[in-house]
C-alpha cells in the first residue's frame, strides 16, 4: 500500500462546507415545513435562506474549479464496470471481495458513484436552487409557506429535500466502504489515500 494524494485542499473544503449546508438546509428546510422544531420557525426561515445563498456561492466557484482544473470528467458517468459495481456493493462487499473498479488521484469515483453526482449536479442541485430561491422570492416573508400559485414549485422542492436526504443517508454508509472502516473517512480530512501501488497508473 502507498500514500496517495487524492483530494486537493479545495476538493476538501468543498465537500465539508457542502455537506454542511446540505444538513442545515434539511434541518431548517424541515421545520419550514413544520415536520419538528428545532431553531424556531423565524430563525430557521433567516437560517435556511442564509445557507441557500452560501451553497449557490459554493457552487458558482466548484464549477468554475471543475472546469479550470479538468475535473469535471470526474463526475462524467461511464458505462463500464456498472454492474459488477452493483453486485459488489449488493453481496462481494460482505464476502471482503476485491472492488471491482481501482480508485487513483485521475479516477476517483467509480460508476455508480459518477452517475450519482452527475444527477446531484445536473439535476437536483439546480431544481433545487431555482425552486428555492423561486418560492423565497415570492413568498418571504409576508406568507412564509402559502402555496398560491406555486405548488407544484413547493412539491418539487420538497421531493428534492428527500432525495438529498436519501443521498446523505447512503453517504454516510458509503463512507465505510473502503479497505478500512475509516480509510474514506481519513482520505476527506487528510487529502491522501492509501492505495495499492499498481493503481497508480491503472485506467478504467
Amino acid at each position: 500500500m502507498e500514500k496517495v494524494k487524492i483530494y486537493s485542499r479545495f476538493e476538501r473544503f468543498w465537500h465539508w462546507t457542502q455537506m454542511m449546508l446540505i444538513l442545515l438546509l434539511i434541518i431548517t428546510g424541515f421545520e419550514i415545513h413544520g415536520t419538528f422544531e428545532a431553531f424556531g420557525f423565524e430563525t430557521s426561515v433567516r437560517l435556511h435562506s442564509a445557507a441557500g445563498w452560501a451553497f449557490l456561492i459554493l457552487t458558482i466557484f466548484a464549477i468554475f474549479w471543475m472546469l479550470v482544473t479538468g475535473q469535471s470528467r470526474q463526475f462524467v458517468p461511464v458505462r463500464n464496470n456498472i454492474k459488477s459495481q452493483i453486485m459488489y456493493y449488493i453481496s462481494g462487499i460482505f464476502k471482503k471481495e476485491p472492488h471491482p473498479v481501482k480508485k487513483t488521484a485521475d479516477s476517483k469515483l467509480n460508476p455508480l458513484q459518477r452517475i450519482i453526482y452527475f444527477g446531484l449536479i445536473i439535476l437536483v442541485f439546480p431544481v433545487q436552487l431555482i425552486t428555492g430561491f423561486s418560492y423565497l422570492f415570492f413568498h418571504y416573508p409576508d406568507k412564509p409557506f402559502a402555496f398560491e400559485g406555486l405548488e407544484a414549485i413547493a412539491v418539487l422542492h420538497t421531493l428534492g429535500a428527500f432525495l438529498l436526504v436519501a443521498f446523505v443517508l447512503a453517504h454516510f454508509y458509503l463512507i465505510t466502504t473502503g479497505h478500512t472502516i475509516t480509510s474514506n473517512l481519513q482520505a476527506m480530512i487528510t487529502g491522501y489515500e492509501e492505495l495499492e501501488e499498481e493503481t497508480e497508473t491503472a485506467t478504467n
